[in-house]
């Protein structure tokens, strides 16, 4: 029985699928499927229900992967100790982030900290926040940024800003005040993200009535593909404040909302994570350098 081997296990039962779960892990189905049976051939029991359909997890296995879970925490915890010796964020920080927010955090954030801890070696995954969820959970992850409140009882989470929203939409339209309200939006044609990524829930939760007009025929995975079709003059739609000057002067007209009207960022990581100081280093560093036109909040203990 190797480390390995309780690696694929976990991974097999967070996914619940042989390939899903051989893609997390880098190798290919049938090694994956192979070892799996190798490791209950060798425990002597059935650590999984299989079908055509689906995975499941015996009680047998319920209580194994208990088990392994708790072994992997561990050996993570060992690592740690001589990273934690050597000095702080020394050594690999696998870092996760959502894709409203990498293109313009991480362009400053990244030589931020290079320069603060030059021993650090940044290993960044830009994904969705459920996937995001899923890779830290499955120890695939140290921490990622995401739009708060994240609610999984096995994560901490620590507010680190408030970004604002901003409106935009074609120039030349009808001008709108300087600084619009809920009810300036009101009967606009929106233009949001796909489904899945944390903004388009929060933008149609934030401006969606009975009258607004969200433009259901259009399904964009970046802000920049919506940027585009703005200029066009498609629609209009929301933006979080960092992106504003990749938005601004190229052919659609920016405006702010009303206070209160955005997205609270925060650092999320597993509660057994052992280098909690070198996720408070992180922390740091990002309010130490946040650009203009977001709140840092004060620092506090994770929750």
């Amino acid at each position: 029985m190797t480390l390995q081997d309780l690696r694929y296990l976990v991974a097999l039962v967070d996914h619940g699928h042989f390939g899903r779960a051989a893609e997390a892990c880098h190798v290919s189905q049938p090694t994956l499927s192979t070892q799996i049976k190798k490791l209950e051939a060798q425990l002597g029991v059935m650590l999984f229900e299989r079908t055509n359909r689906s995975v499941r997890v015996t009680a047998h296995g319920e209580e194994v992967v208990a088990r392994a879970r708790q072994i992997l925490t561990d050996v993570e915890a060992i690592a740690s100790v001589g990273r934690r010796i050597a000095g702080p964020l020394v050594g690999t920080f696998s870092l996760g982030v959502i894709p409203t927010l990498g293109p313009y955090l991480l362009p400053w954030l990244v030589p931020a900290l290079n320069a603060d801890y030059p021993e650090l070696r940044l290993a960044v995954h830009e994904d969705l926040t459920a996937s995001l969820i899923e890779r830290l959970l499955s120890h695939r992850l140290d921490a990622a940024l995401v739009a708060l409140p994240v609610e999984d009882g096995r994560l901490e989470t620590l507010p680190l800003f408030d970004e604002p929203f901003w409106f935009a939409e074609p120039r030349g339209n009808e001008p709108l005040a300087e600084v619009l309200t809920k009810d300036d939006l009101r009967g606009r044609r929106l233009l949001v993200l796909t489904e899945g990524h944390c903004m388009r829930d929060q933008v149609l939760s934030l401006c969606r009535t009975p009258d607004r007009d969200v433009e259901e025929d259009f399904r964009a995975t970046s802000l920049e593909t919506i940027r585009q079709m703005v200029a066009t003059g498609m629609g209009s739609t929301l933006l979080p404040a960092m992106a504003v000057e990749e938005f601004r002067n190229r052919g659609v007209t920016v405006r702010p909302l009303d206070a209160g009207l955005g997205r609270r960022i925060g650092l999320v990581w597993r509660r057994s994570y052992p280098r909690s100081r070198d996720l408070q280093l992180v922390a740091r560093t990002l309010r130490d350098h946040l650009p203009h036109g977001v709140s840092r909040l004060p620092a506090t203990e994770a929750s």
